[in-house]
């Protein structure tokens, strides 16, 4: 402006005559550098500046700091308000002013790719979530549900979403506390213990089981259509209930998977001699009633005369029915097609780092953009721990933190809050990570042999610098006024959160979101570390260790050690990786013999 004479007035006359502009006091924030541009129509008046004063295209736009925000304003028309938000991280800066055509090419790319994830497996999850069919319980773990109610008519939502019946829900407050308490009550047996997880994951399973049930036939679900007040946990013992619900999922999916098995062994233990929790409470054939086309009146005489008879028949048909199925059933899925891109590279673990990489390389000012920096290097931070850790997603969300210069937590108090902590090792100079065996899905693996799990964590890639950071002057900011659930990774919080801490699903979706914004590359944009990559979570990374090692080494060994497994496991679920490498390998060794001919 001064080498051409201008003041702000005056420039900004000269681009209103364009026109639609910002006023002179935006273009002073400007100039003092207190604000930058940062939606669609600002940039558009960049553009302006730099044509008026014969500047190249794209002059002012390489020197704008990384924000962490989506480009604002963008014309998308018949869109609803979150996913204008969802697509604008995505979109060029150019976007209003290129074709029509060219627009929808974009926005139906980053929709598919990005967004949703191009998979047929995706594109089937994206219809089943619409048709919501479900009993949920108040007396289950996990989130926060609906109180139960006591009327005998349906009580179904608009979603499909029904209240469990007073006494349905007093049924699973009895099964919930039968599997997860520390010891089993007197006069009765179990085999096994259910941990919070196990439990909420059972009473969802159950929940879609009584869903299906009392959805109405003429409805998209096409349910069996019983009414609320006859669901009771005692029609698990019927072979004909759990016929028609294996046939309504093969309707409802197109062929079998292993979760029929796995509900058809849930009902096997539940109606196992001596320790299932069904066996031991024939009282709950009081509450049968005849369903017609499902079960009789003189089939609910026979259960009540006899009930263990009854749940010796409904165990056998389980066992019978999950081994015919085990012969027939599908794979809906491709657990590692989102990451193939990677997984078949010569290097997975060089390949995943670039997207860390593209993360500190787009991160904000701390200084002027404090909180969308505070995400960044916690996505970094999450990515990081993942790749040197290999452990899985309940490890890693419930993962304490103890400050330099704090007491370590006990082994016994980790053990008893069954999760693990990162602390500072002051006899070594580094960060450890320390986890009892006990906080392990496998904690029983021969891997641990009852010993816990601890890893120093080296200064690779500048990775104590951001945990400092991060520890000291990010996650504060992260948490704001809320209490510090001592995990160390923690949410953003909001006005209406009411917990910092991660959950399953949160803990996902974070990662999901790093991987959407910084690990796919997107052509349009140029931003993304890696081409072909689609969106994933956190159980990948452990794909891509087991996986790297593996190509490296060709033991299948060495490989269960990055993800605390078995041989076994990793030969089963990532072999297919290896036999292309396998000649490879074994012809380095061969190979030598010629080299002295």
């Amino acid at each position: 402006m001064r080498r051409h004479g201008d003041t702000g007035y005056r420039l900004q006359k000269a681009l209103s005559a364009l026109g639609p502009t910002v006023n002179v006091t935006t273009l002073r924030l400007w100039r003092r550098g207190s604000k930058t541009p940062g939606d669609a129509s600002s940039l558009r008046t960049l553009e302006r500046i730099e044509a008026r004063y014969g500047l190249p295209p794209g002059y002012f736009r390489v020197k704008l700091p990384s924000t962490g925000k989506a480009v604002a304003g963008h014309h998308l028309p018949n869109l609803s308000a979150p996913e204008r938000r969802r697509l604008a991280w995505h979109l060029p800066r150019d976007f209003d002013r290129l074709p029509r055509a060219k627009q929808q090419e974009i926005v139906s790319w980053v929709r598919s790719v990005i967004i949703s994830g191009s998979t047929d497996y995706r594109r089937y999850q994206a219809g089943a979530a619409r048709q919501r069919f479900s009993v949920r319980f108040s007396s289950a773990p996990g989130r926060v549900r609906e109180k139960p109610i006591s009327r005998e008519d349906r009580a179904e939502d608009p979603l499909g979403i029904v209240a469990a019946p007073y006494p349905l829900n007093e049924e699973m407050a009895g099964l919930l506390a039968f599997k997860t308490a520390t010891l089993s009550a007197r006069g009765v047996q179990r085999s096994g213990v259910w941990g919070p997880e196990t439990a909420s994951l059972k009473a969802e399973h159950l929940g879609l089981l009584f869903g299906a049930l009392v959805a109405a036939p003429a409805s998209e679900i096409r349910g069996a259509g019983v009414a609320p007040h006859q669901l009771t946990f005692a029609l698990l013992a019927f072979p004909s209930i759990w016929d028609w619900y294996l046939e309504w999922r093969r309707a409802k999916r197109g062929f079998y998977t292993g979760w029929e098995i796995e509900m058809l062994m849930l009902c096997a233990a539940l109606t196992r001699e001596g320790v299932g929790w069904l066996r031991q409470n024939p009282q709950l054939a009081e509450r049968l009633t005849p369903i017609s086309g499902l079960i009789s009146e003189t089939e609910i005489g026979e259960a009540r005369d006899n009930w263990s008879a009854a749940c010796d028949r409904a165990r056998r048909h389980a066992l019978h029915r999950a081994k015919e199925l085990s012969r027939i059933a599908t794979v809906h899925r491709d657990p590692f097609e989102p990451i193939l891109a990677i997984l078949e590279s010569d290097s997975p673990l060089n390949g995943y780092r670039l997207i860390t990489e593209e993360i500190l390389r787009r991160a904000p000012n701390p200084r002027r953009y404090p909180v969308p920096a505070a995400e960044s290097c916690r996505a970094f931070l999450m990515l990081r721990f993942g790749l040197h850790l290999g452990v899985r997603q309940k490890n890693l969300r419930q993962l304490l933190v103890c400050p330099r210069g704090s007491m370590h937590s006990s082994e016994r108090r980790l053990e008893t809050s069954k999760c693990g902590e990162l602390r500072w090792n002051d006899r070594g100079k580094v960060w450890e990570v320390f986890i009892p065996a006990s906080a392990f899905k496998n904690s029983g693996s021969s891997y641990f042999g009852r010993q816990p799990f601890c890893l120093a964590l080296r200064d690779l890639g500048g990775l104590y610098e951001q945990i400092d950071i991060y520890l000291n002057k990010h996650r504060p900011r992260l948490l704001g006024a809320m209490p510090d659930p001592g995990t160390f990774f923690v949410k953003t919080v909001k006005a209406n959160s009411k917990s910092a801490a991660y959950d399953q699903n949160t803990f996902y979706e974070a990662w999901r979101l790093a991987i959407q914004r910084y690990g796919i590359f997107n052509p349009y944009t140029g931003r993304g570390a890696v081409k072909g990559l689609l969106p994933h979570g956190p159980h990948n990374v452990r794909d891509v260790l087991a996986t790297h090692v593996l190509k490296q080494t060709g033991s299948y060994e060495q490989a269960s050690y990055a993800i605390q497994d078995t041989p076994e496991t990793v030969a089963k679920h990532y072999g297919r990786f290896l036999p292309k490498d396998k000649a490879a390998l074994a012809a380095q060794i061969l190979n030598k013999a010629w080299e002295n001919v």
